[in-house]
């Protein structure tokens, strides 16, 4: 298992840690550290960063007797440091303490740099957090000017918002036409065979996991997801569950309190800095204090395959170097609660099972889902991890992944979430996504010349296809339905219009709507979920929900840009 013996004992819970702790102690002659009693001494700590101590698992203690007395969980990697050690702390003794009580001491001790290093990780001309405030007033501000201009001068606003929104129309249609194109010979899914039909030898070396799982006011969906995380089945001494929580986050904290936790799953508390609070902001602080060579992520309300990280772990043991994410496939358990979550199925089944697929085939930019993300670890810092002022922090990472010249590849294991089946929840979950959406867009096009040479032509195609094409089509909507007065034969602002002009935008808007028939049937029948076919067609009167969601988002991004409005979990009528 590439594993310390006791690490396995305690993992398979055939030993409890305090026994293991002792007998580590007696192995190599050490005392025990007692942090209750003396903390580590702030000065011998501070001499190196943070970074050092986390990497290694380690801190200084105290001085004692003319020696330094430094605390370690691995008293057997400690030899190839000391050199590096005793110019700085003279002689040194080891004493031992447990890997969680070394990480709460480095946390203490690095309190306020730690939690700034997690606000800051990306670079300053990708995150949205050092752009000027005309960026986020230019949306609201066109959307006024769009408003007056359609009362002062119907004709030509309409026309010119009319030109744009079909534009935007073509060139999301286009997107989704390719990538269905590209699917459908093959559903565009590497081959990854499960574990049982080709078992690992004894001699290969499995790499640790950890998964990083972010909570918030969380108290309804905690023991459901401790008990979904009890059936995977890698090996749990190679498994590192963190569930992260905010410093003042009462409510998770005490639901956690309550719940008996195995050993492999470990609670990290972010502190709190201002008024950000954001799920890649905490995501940032757990980084460094993961175990595993590989990095994922699952939201609260995720039900993971049982043999999802077996999955990963033989496809990146396989994919070329520039594969650095691996995006699993994301679908509901709650699909028949009522008339919204089957079509929030519906979508998601599209997306997940033949666009994002067809999109990662064709080699262009594939914007992340929120969860069941896969990383490499070196990687993933060297990108500088997630931009914590951004609320869809998943879609800005894919992005600088693309423009680092990496790649990601969509695997065939499913996550199932909750999902949600309330209006106002729904609209308040979607004006975030389309908020990021937007905020996405103005950062990665600041620079514009220097995103299309790092992106190159089709991939800069693909990335304004998708955000001006998302982004326009719920804009712009009210624009498109009026275009439906004419089959009708009500009078319209901007009439007359040529025949030939409305017959070829018709017969544009029913093209449209066959193509995203046809890919949601495909989908679903993909998915096993034949019995939501004769859903499809109600998808007309889905998506309008996303033009309220639209402008909630517009008014957000203009006086509360980086505001995480959370999703509300624990309303399915039958939870998995």
């Amino acid at each position: 298992l590439n594993a310390p013996l006791g690490e396995i004992l305690v993992a398979e819970g055939w030993a409890n840690r305090e026994a293991v702790e002792i007998a580590i102690a007696e192995q190599h002659a050490m005392d025990q550290a007692d942090f209750f009693a003396r903390a580590p001494d702030l000065d011998l700590c501070q001499r190196r960063p943070a970074k050092f101590w986390l990497d290694h698992v380690l801190i200084p203690w105290c001085r004692k007797d003319g020696e330094t007395l430094i605390a370690t969980a691995r008293p057997d990697k400690f030899e190839a440091l000391r050199s590096k050690l005793t110019s700085e702390y003279g002689n040194i003794r080891l004493v031992q303490a447990s890997e969680s009580s070394i990480r709460a001491a480095i946390a203490s001790c690095f309190k306020a740099p730690l939690a700034l290093a997690a606000s800051q990780r990306v670079t300053p001309d990708q995150s949205c957090r050092t752009w000027p405030a005309a960026y986020r007033l230019a949306t609201p501000a066109l959307v006024l000017l769009a408003i007056l201009g359609a009362v002062l001068f119907p004709k030509a606003t309409l026309s010119l918002l009319g030109g744009i929104a079909v534009v935007t129309l073509i060139l999301f249609a286009g997107l989704r036409l390719a990538a269905f194109l590209a699917n459908i010979s093959d559903e565009g899914f590497p081959d990854t065979s499960p574990p049982e039909f080709a078992p690992p030898s004894p001699q290969t070396r499995r790499p640790k996991v950890s998964v990083l799982v972010p909570l918030y006011r969380e108290k309804e969906i905690v023991k459901a997801l401790i008990k979904r995380l009890t059936r995977l089945s890698y090996p749990k001494a190679l498994l590192d569950v963190v569930l992260v929580l905010e410093e003042h986050d009462d409510t998770t904290r005490q639901t956690l309190a309550q719940t008996n936790l195995p050993d492999w799953i470990r609670v990290i508390e972010v502190p709190g800095t201002g008024d950000l609070t954001t799920k890649p902001r905490a995501m940032n602080y757990a980084l460094d204090f993961c175990d595993g060579e590989i990095i994922g992520v699952w939201d609260a309300e995720d039900a993971p395959a049982q043999d999802q990280i077996e999955r990963v772990v033989e496809r990146f043991a396989v994919a070329p170097q520039d594969v650095v994410c691996l995006q699993g496939i994301l679908d509901y358990y709650n699909p028949r609660d009522n008339w919204l979550s089957r079509c929030f199925t519906i979508e998601y089944s599209s997306w997940f099972r033949i666009v994002l697929p067809g999109l990662a085939r064709l080699g262009l930019v594939v914007p992340l889902g929120g969860t069941t993300l896969f990383f490499r670890r070196d990687k993933l810092e060297e990108l500088g991890g997630w931009d914590a002022h951004n609320v869809t922090e998943d879609a800005d990472l894919g992005m600088r992944l693309c423009r680092g010249g990496y790649r990601t590849e969509m695997i065939r294991s499913v996550t199932y979430e909750e999902a949600n089946c309330r209006p106002w929840p729904w609209v308040k979950q979607r004006s975030r996504w389309l908020k990021g959406f937007l905020v996405t867009y103005l950062v990665h096009m600041r620079h514009p010349y220097r995103l299309f040479r790092e992106l190159g032509g089709w991939r800069f195609l693909s990335f304004q296809a998708f955000f001006l094409g998302t982004l326009g089509q719920f804009l712009l909507a009210p624009v498109l339905w009026s275009y439906w007065l004419f089959l009708f034969g009500v009078s319209h602002p901007i009439e007359p219009l040529p025949q030939s002009l409305v017959h070829t935008l018709s017969a544009g808007f029913i093209t449209v709507e066959i193509l995203s028939l046809v890919i949601g049937i495909v989908a679903v029948s993909r998915s096993g979920r034949r019995y939501l076919i004769p859903w499809v067609p109600s998808m007309i009167l889905y998506f309008p929900l996303g033009t309220i969601a639209m402008y909630k988002a517009v008014y957000e991004l203009c006086n509360a840009p980086y505001f995480w409005d959370k999703t509300q979990h624990g309303l399915a009528q039958k939870p998995l």
